[in-house]
């Protein structure tokens, strides 16, 4: 069987695993040939094309990034974009499409599928928020950079007396925000799914302040929201991808600005941006995305079309896309509680504003 692979979206640790699990496990097991279409679906929709074979995927399993490129491109948004994709699958006679992404990449699978294309889904996205599937692949790598950043603030933000607002990738859900947050004894976590009191938060470092603890560390998901406002975009004018999001970026420094005011402490601003998402994949994303790939490959030899591979528990399972893009998965009971349980008091109703 041929099989078209593509990567779309943004780019995050492990795609390269999936792709090398996919084609070695298809190449020596099923006697399958693959072809890359390279840029996401841009290389799809303007048959832009790479060779996919043992020797592509060689040494590639630690490399970030993807070798297939990726881009935002939206067949729908282009006319007859979707006709375009099936077409030039035709053309090079693949039999089926293996499509790595997130939530916007799957909704073009979806309608692909639709049409009569033979589709098997892939999860990928670094904030971890895609429905039916318990962990993605980057996610983990993600965090760890987050946490050693986090740890690294801590020292300079003790020695200066100040207050450090680490802004991390979060747009609809705080997953990584929640968890470096937790990993690196942040003072306080701000994430999308909560609007926040920025009053607040000012009064909890006043009073870690009075008790002696003259610095404080907090860590905002790049989504997270002022109570009664809206998302923060990067940049005067925003702008939006071909999929409809706002280029959000900045809540790390208007929160340290607010907070300046408020409280008259040194507040400062870091953000993490692409490094979350550059360099190598920690050894749970590489054993993660290539279970992935491994199980994508058996679902397109089981016939299981318009289905995504999906983590649930321990096992790779299969589940219709139409439910993984259905809705964003939001930072569970469990893990907010864990969050309020080390964190001050005052947290408690930071966390819970509604």
């Amino acid at each position: 069987m041929k099989i078209g692979v593509l990567t779309g979206g943004g780019d995050c640790p492990g795609l390269n695993a999936v792709i090398r699990a996919v084609v070695r496990k298809g190449t020596f097991h099923y006697e399958d040939e693959f072809l890359g279409f390279v840029e996401g679906w841009r290389g799809l929709l303007e048959d832009k094309t790479m060779d996919l074979g043992l020797s592509a995927v060689g040494g590639i399993l630690p490399r970030g990034g993807t070798i297939l490129r990726t881009s935002r491109t939206n067949p729908a948004k282009h006319e007859n974009g979707l006709q375009h994709c099936a077409e030039n699958l035709k053309k090079h006679g693949c039999e089926a499409l293996i499509a790595i992404g997130g939530d916007d990449t799957l909704s073009v699978a979806e309608k692909l599928f639709q049409n009569g294309v033979k589709v098997v889904g892939v999860p990928k996205t670094i904030d971890n928020d895609l429905s039916g599937t318990d962990f993605t692949f980057g996610f983990d790598t993600a965090v760890n950079i987050a946490t050693g950043a986090i740890d690294r603030v801590h020292t300079t933000a003790e020695a200066h007396n100040r207050v450090i607002v680490v802004e991390v990738m979060g747009r609809d859900s705080g997953w990584i925000a929640t968890y470096s947050g937790i990993a690196g004894g942040a003072d306080v976590i701000l994430i999308p799914e909560i609007p926040f009191d920025i009053d607040q938060v000012a009064e909890l470092i006043r009073q870690r302040h009075a008790r002696g603890r003259y610095f404080s560390i907090v860590v905002a998901a790049e989504g997270a929201k002022f109570a009664g406002g809206v998302e923060t975009q990067d940049g005067p004018s925003g702008g939006r991808d071909e999929f409809g999001h706002l280029r959000l970026g900045g809540i790390g420094a208007a929160v340290a600005s607010e907070i300046e005011k408020r409280t008259g402490f040194e507040s400062r601003s870091v953000v993490l941006g692409h490094i979350q998402r550059g360099g190598s994949p920690s050894a749970f994303d590489r054993v993660l995305a290539t279970r992935y790939g491994l199980g994508a490959i058996d679902m397109v030899h089981r016939g299981e079309f318009g289905q995504m591979a999906a983590l649930r528990g321990n096992k790779i399972i299969s589940i219709p896309l139409a439910e993984a893009i259905a809705s964003n998965r939001k930072v569970d009971k469990e893990i907010l509680d864990a969050a309020i349980g080390i964190l001050d008091k005052l947290d408690y109703k930071v966390s819970r504003t509604p």
